[in-house]
């Protein structure tokens, strides 16, 4: 389940339902919640694990709560940072929560991406169509981010492959990491929810920013806007997306886009 795209508790329970054949006499318009929450209590096959990635993108994380009380499901959360999901739940979830198996996931260091990209290579690539220093260098550029190191050498390989080149050239691959470097941020964008959306174009458009002139301005574009607390949310999740940065102490913080330049560069 992509809580980025399921964000709210409606969309989250349909979604679920959806995937057990379980909606169809359900209207999306018309259909209170709880009637979706007593679906799922109905429901009498095998248990199921439900996997919630990008859980703090939930914009009522009470549904992890229903999900949690419901013994047919086996519950998965996936934050980048936990503590921000917990300061947004209520203290039961978080007792239930904390109580749970945890297992962190570190960011990949180099030898680990040059093998992730080694084994790549070796399956989708001609022999020597790309040097084992053209992988290291794309594990350095990448920075822990295999989402991106893969990107890089997907790019380089279809334009190497457009080019009618045998071989990924130095210039292919540098400009293999800038498209794949905007095709990513330019999905992120793509993903985030319309309340994020507003957010972010108004850090794009006024930069630099504090927190509180951020809302200000939020407020004045939306009709149902959220609460200061869950824009400076939606702020560290662009951060942590490298949509926008974040310079200064919590009590003087200002945000502004991520420009190019704050790249790793492909050396």
């Amino acid at each position: 389940m992509n809580c980025w795209r399921n964000y709210t508790r409606f969309r989250t329970l349909y979604q679920i339902l959806d995937d057990l054949g379980a909606t169809i006499d359900i209207h999306r318009q018309s259909t209170p919640h709880d009637e979706l929450v007593d679906r799922l209590q109905q429901h009498d096959g095998p248990r199921t694990v439900v996997i919630l990635d990008e859980v703090d993108q939930l914009e009522d994380p009470s549904v992890i709560y229903d999900l949690h009380s419901l013994p047919q499901f086996a519950i998965i959360c996936i934050a980048n940072k936990e503590e921000e999901l917990f300061s947004r739940v209520d203290d039961r979830l978080v007792s239930r929560l904390r109580s749970s198996e945890h297992v962190r996931m570190d960011k990949y260091h180099d030898e680990q991406l040059y093998d992730i990209l080694r084994a790549r290579a070796k399956w989708g690539l001609n022999e020597d169509v790309i040097t084992d220093d053209q992988l290291y260098r794309i594990a350095d550029a990448a920075a822990g981010d295999a989402r991106l190191a893969i990107g890089i050498l997907r790019t380089a390989a279809s334009k190497a492959d457009r080019e009618n080149q045998e071989r990924i050239t130095n210039d292919i691959l540098l400009d293999a990491a800038e498209d794949a470097r905007a095709q990513i941020k330019q999905k992120s964008i793509d993903s985030l929810t319309p309340h994020q959306r507003v957010v972010y174009n108004i850090v794009r458009d006024h930069e630099p920013l504090g927190p509180s002139e951020i809302h200000d301005r939020y407020t004045e574009k939306v009709d149902d806007p959220r609460t200061k607390r869950t824009v400076r949310t939606y702020l560290s999740k662009m951060v942590q997306y490298n949509l926008v940065d974040a310079e200064g102490t919590s009590r003087d913080r200002e945000y502004s886009l991520v420009g190019s330049e704050a790249a790793s560069p492909m050396q």
